[in-house]
């Protein structure tokens, strides 16, 4: 074999183990990073599975990282719930939007709860509601 042909064997054999590494649907499809169930594009495992024929160790490096990030699905699937930046500030903007009120976070009467669905806060502004009526 001559040096030009192991030279290029080399340089393809090293940018296909760099793409692998890197997973197919993570640099094919940037955008979908973040998606947490779907569709399993074919065209990024069928990339991943032929790094994995060939290349085991970087192959499951590539699947792995792939559903990881969320990569590997197809557009529409579900996205995580990245939860928004709340500071005591911006809360007391949107309470003002909504109600005409705002907190005074000085007060030593401020809960501050989380809550997991709509109901919940409803059933905590019902209960609130009725002991403030009772304290008045």
């Amino acid at each position: 074999m001559t040096g030009f042909k192991r030279n290029y064997l080399a340089l393809v054999l090293a940018g296909t183990l760099t793409t692998q590494l890197a997973a197919c649907g993570t640099v094919f499809y940037p955008e979908r990073k973040g998606q947490i169930s779907g569709r399993i594009d074919p065209v990024v495992a069928i990339a991943n599975g032929v790094g994995l024929l060939f290349f085991v160790v970087p192959g499951v490096i590539a699947f792995a990282v792939d559903f990881a990030t969320g990569a590997i699905y197809l557009p529409g699937g579900r996205r995580a719930d990245l939860q928004p930046n709340v500071t005591p500030d911006s809360l007391n903007d949107s309470l003002y939007a909504n109600t005409g009120q705002r907190i005074d976070w000085q007060q030593d009467m401020v809960l501050v709860e989380s809550l997991d669905n709509e109901q919940q806060l409803h059933s905590l502004l019902a209960s609130n509601s009725e002991e403030m009526a009772r304290v008045q």
